[in-house]
C-alpha cells in the first residue's frame, strides 16, 4: 500500500513539473531589481543570456548560478513577465568598519593586513562564512606567536544602506613557553651539546628579547635541519630523525618537543670519482673538491662542493647546472665511495633585471652597482659580485639575487633583485644652559641616501659659547656616469677649553673637495684638494705649546693640503661583514701656506668566518707624518690615539708621547702613531643568528710617539676586554668595558666608553 502511495506521489511530481516548466521564448528585455552598491552592469556581464535569446529552465539555472558566483548577493531570484526577464537581486551587506579590542601582542595595521588577506576588508561584501574565516585567521596569527589561549569574540553590527561594523574582540592569554626540549637515541654526543645548535630553547636570561622559548614550527624545523647537518657532517650518513613530537600541557602554556633520533654508523670516505659534462675543464672542477679521502663523511663538504661546480658552471652561462652525488657503502668496512655527477644543461642568458622592496632607493641606485647586464650571458660571478656591491652601499638590511624562468625561453631568465631598506639618516638634537656657557643648541643630521638618490648630506651645528661649530658635507657616488664620486666639506669650529671668558680659544676653519676614480671593481683611488685656517686668540691659560706654535708661524697660520688615496674592499658585507678585506692608504701634503707638511696613514682590515656565527675581525692602522720646507711639524696636525676606534680603556685622545711623560706635559699627540686591534665577534648569546646585535672581545694595542722618537714596541699601550656592537636605527651603537694590560703611570684611564658609529 505504501509502495502505491509513493508511485502515486512521483507521478503527481512529475506531472506538476510538467505544468510549471517555462515554455521557451525570445527574450525581449532584461530588468534587474534591487540593486543599490553593485552596478547593473555588472549584473548583465555575468548573465549568460541576453535579449533577443531564446530562453528556457535550464538558461534560468545557468544565470542563478553565475550571479551567486559572483559573491556579491545573498539572494537571486529570476521572474518571467511575458516576455521580460526579471533579475531580483538582494545584495550582501558591507564591511563598514573592522576594530579590534583587547589586542597587545599585534599592531592592528599587521592584523588589518592579515584580514585583507583573506578577503576582509572595508568596503567588500560580508557573509557569516567570512566573520568564520576572520576568527580563524586571526587565531592563526597568535598561534604563530605561540600564544594558544587567544579567543576571539566577533560581533557584527547591523547600519544604514546594508552596512555592517565588525568588531573583533581577543582575549590574548599567556603566551605558550617551551618548558623543555629533549633528544632520544642519541649516543655519540651528549644532549646538551646537540641542544646548544639549537635557536630553539626552553629559556635563558635574554629569552625577553629574542623570544628563543616561543614555539615556532619553522624555526624547530630549521634546529632539526642543523641537528641533521651535525651529524652528517661528522661521519653519520644515515643518520635520521624518526619523529619530532611536540605537546601543549592542557592550560595551553607549557610546551615540551621530543625528537627521536636513529644516528646509525660512522662512515670514511674511501674514494671519489667525477662523472659528467665538465667544459673540458675537468682540473679546475677537480681542484673545487673539498671531499677528503680517509676523513669520515662530511655532508657539509659534499655540499660545498656540489655547490661550487653550479657556481663555477654558472659562470659560463649554465645557471641550471645540476651537480649530484650518488654513495656507495660498504658497511662490513664502514667505507663509503662518492661519485659526483654533473651536467652543465642549457646555457642561459638574462632577459631582464627586476628590483623590488627598494620604497625610497631610485632603481638606478641599486643598477649602476650591477656587473650582470641585461641581455647578456648569465654571469654567476658577476651577479654574486653585483649583490655584494649593493649591499656594501649600507643602505639595505638585506640584499637577495633570484632567478625567475620565462616560460616559452627556456634559454633566458629574469634575475629579481630584492632589497630591505634601512634607515639611513640620523638625526640629533639637545640644549644645554650653564651660567658660564649661557644657552647652547646641539644639532646634526647626516643622511647617507638622501631622498633615495645614494647621495649623501650631513650637516653638524653647535651654538654654545664655549664650542661653536658648523660643518656642511656631502658625498656624490657618481659624480660621472662611469662612478668618479665627489665630496665636499665646509667646516668653521670654535673652542674655548675653559669658562674663564678670559681664556685662549682656537679657531678653525676651512674646505675640501675630493674625487674618488674606480680603477677596479673593488680599488678605489681618491685625490682631492682643500684649504684649512687655524687661529689662536690669545688668552689666560694658553699652554707653552700653542705659545711656541704662535712664536714659529703666528696666531694664525693656513696650509692648502693635497690629498691622494688608495681604497680597496673586499669585504662580503658593509653593515656586518664576516668575510673580505678592506685596505685604505691616505696621504696628505700641504704644498702652500704657512703650514707645510707630508702626513699619510695605511689602514687594514681583515675578517676571517670562524664559523656560520663567529666572526674575526683585525685592524692594523699605521700613521707617519714629516715637516717639509725645513718648518717645525705643525701641532694641529698630530695624530692622537686612546679611546674607541683605537686603544679601548684609554681616555680620548690621552695617550702620550715618551717626551710628553718625561716633561709632564699635556697629551696633544705626536707625528707617528701604530693601532692593532683585534676582535671576536658572536650573536649575543639567545639571540639567534641576528647579526645586527653582538657581543665581541676584543684585544688592543696602540701608540704615540713625537718627531724625533722612533716607534718603540716596548712603549705600546695594551688593553683586553668585552663588548656589545648594535647596528641600531640610529646608526652602529658599540659599548665597551676595557682593563688596560700595559700602561704608564701618566695615562688616564676609562674602563667604560660608549660611541656611534665606530668600527673598531
Amino acid at each position: 500500500m505504501q509502495i502505491i502511495r509513493l508511485l502515486a506521489a512521483l507521478t503527481l511530481a512529475l506531472f506538476a513539473h510538467a505544468a510549471f516548466a517555462l515554455t521557451p521564448f525570445v527574450i525581449e528585455d532584461i530588468r534587474v531589481e534591487g540593486l543599490q552598491r553593485v552596478e547593473a552592469g555588472t549584473v548583465f556581464a555575468s548573465l549568460p543570456v541576453r535579449v533577443g535569446d531564446s530562453y528556457s529552465d535550464d538558461k534560468a539555472s545557468s544565470s542563478i548560478r553565475s550571479l551567486f558566483a559572483l559573491g556579491l548577493f545573498s539572494d537571486v531570484r529570476i521572474d518571467v513577465k511575458g516576455k521580460i526577464l526579471m533579475v531580483v537581486v538582494a545584495e550582501r551587506p558591507t564591511v563598514a568598519s573592522v576594530a579590534f579590542t583587547g589586542t597587545k601582542e599585534f599592531d592592528k595595521d599587521v592584523l588589518i593586513k592579515a584580514l585583507k588577506d583573506i578577503g576582509l576588508a572595508e568596503g567588500r561584501p560580508f557573509d557569516k562564512a567570512m566573520a568564520d574565516k576572520a576568527e580563524q585567521e586571526l587565531k592563526r596569527q597568535y598561534i604563530n606567536r605561540s600564544m594558544y589561549a587567544a579567543e576571539v569574540v566577533t560581533t557584527v553590527t547591523p547600519i544604514e544602506r546594508n552596512r555592517v561594523d565588525l568588531s573583533f574582540a581577543v582575549s590574548e592569554g599567556d603566551t605558550a613557553k617551551i618548558k623543555d626540549i629533549k633528544i632520544i637515541g642519541n649516543k655519540a654526543f651528549p644532549e646538551d651539546t646537540l641542544l646548544s645548535l639549537f635557536d630553539s630553547d626552553s629559556g635563558g636570561w635574554l629569552s625577553w628579547y629574542t623570544k628563543s622559548d616561543r614555539y615556532v614550527r619553522t624555526k624547530l624545523n630549521a634546529d632539526v635541519e642543523t641537528l641533521r647537518a651535525y651529524y652528517t657532517a661528522r661521519g653519520y650518513l644515515e643518520f635520521s630523525v624518526d619523529s619530532t613530537q611536540v605537546v601543549i600541557s592542557p592550560n595551553k602554556q607549557d610546551i615540551s618537543v621530543t625528537i627521536n633520533v636513529t644516528e646509525g654508523e660512522r662512515f670514511v670516505v674511501s674514494k671519489v670519482k667525477m662523472q659528467g659534462n665538465f667544459l673540458a675543464k675537468d682540473a679546475e672542477f677537480e681542484a673545487l673538491v673539498s671531499i677528503r679521502v680517509g676523513e669520515p663523511y662530511n655532508g657539509a663538504e659534499v655540499a660545498q662542493t656540489t655547490k661550487s661546480f653550479t657556481d663555477y658552471y654558472a659562470n659560463f652561462g649554465y645557471a641550471f647546472a645540476v651537480a649530484e652525488t650518488q654513495t656507495s657503502i660498504d658497511r662490513s668496512t664502514n667505507q663509503v665511495e662518492i661519485t659526483i655527477k654533473a651536467d652543465p644543461a642549457r646555457r642561459i642568458y638574462v632577459r631582464r633585471i627586476n628590483i623590488t622592496g627598494n620604497d625610497t632607493t631610485r632603481d638606478e641606485v641599486i643598477r649602476r652597482e650591477f656587473r650582470q647586464l641585461e641581455s647578456a650571458w648569465y654571469d654567476g660571478f658577476n651577479i654574486k659580485m653585483s649583490r655584494n656591491r649593493v649591499d656594501r652601499l649600507g643602505y639595505f638590511k638585506e640584499v637577495t639575487v633570484d632567478t625567475q624562468d620565462i616560460p616559452g625561453s627556456p634559454d633566458q631568465v629574469d634575475l629579481i633583485v630584492n632589497v630591505s631598506e634601512k634607515p639611513t639618516g640620523s638625526i640629533s638634537l639637545g640644549a644645554g644652559y650653564s651660567s658660564a656657557d649661557g644657552l647652547g643648541l646641539n644639532f646634526g643630521f647626516k643622511q647617507d641616501n638622501a631622498f633615495g638618490s645614494g647621495n649623501s648630506v650631513g650637516i653638524e651645528v653647535n651654538t654654545s659659547k664655549l664650542n661653536r661649530t658648523l660643518v656642511l658635507s656631502t658625498t656624490d657616488p657618481y659624480f660621472t656616469t662611469d662612478g668618479v664620486s665627489r665630496s665636499i666639506d665646509v667646516y668653521q669650529r670654535t673652542t674655548r677649553p675653559y669658562a674663564d671668558i678670559n681664556s685662549y680659544s682656537l679657531s678653525n676653519l676651512g674646505a675640501s673637495v675630493r674625487f674618488g676614480v674606480p680603477f677596479s671593481e673593488t680599488d678605489t683611488v681618491f685625490f682631492g684638494i682643500g684649504y684649512d685656517q687655524t687661529t689662536i686668540e690669545p688668552g689666560t691659560l694658553l699652554p707653552t705649546a700653542y705659545s711656541d706654535f704662535a712664536d714659529l708661524f703666528g696666531y694664525t697660520a693656513t696650509a692648502v693640503p693635497l690629498t691622494v688615496g688608495w681604497g680597496r674592499d673586499s669585504r662580503d658585507s658593509g653593515l656586518v661583514p664576516s668575510s673580505g678585506r678592506l685596505i685604505r692608504a691616505n696621504a696628505e701634503w700641504s704644498v702652500a701656506g704657512e703650514l707645510t707638511y707630508l702626513r699619510g696613514t695605511l689602514t687594514a682590515q681583515q675578517y676571517y668566518p670562524v664559523t656560520k656565527k663567529i666572526t674575526l675581525a683585525l685592524n692594523g692602522e699605521i700613521s707617519l707624518a714629516t715637516p717639509t720646507n725645513g718648518q717645525a711639524y705643525p701641532l694641529f696636525k698630530n695624530y692622537t690615539s686612546g679611546g674607541l676606534g683605537s686603544v679601548r680603556g684609554f681616555e680620548p685622545g690621552s695617550l702620550t708621547t715618551a717626551e710628553q711623560r718625561a716633561q709632564g706635559a699635556v697629551a696633544i699627540g705626536g707625528t707617528k702613531k701604530i693601532t692593532m686591534n683585534a676582535e671576536l665577534l658572536s650573536p649575543l648569546p639567545g639571540g639567534g643568528s641576528d647579526k645586527t646585535l653582538r657581543v665581541y672581545a676584543f684585544v688592543d694595542a696602540g701608540g704615540i710617539y713625537g718627531t724625533n722618537e722612533s716607534i718603540q714596541l716596548g712603549d705600546l699601550r695594551s688593553s683586553v676586554g668585552v663588548g656589545i656592537s648594535w647596528i641600531s636605527p640610529v646608526g652602529p651603537l658599540r659599548l665597551a668595558v676595557a682593563k688596560p694590560l700595559t700602561k704608564f703611570d701618566s695615562d688616564k684611564i676609562q674602563s667604560l666608553q660608549f660611541q656611534i658609529g665606530t668600527s673598531f
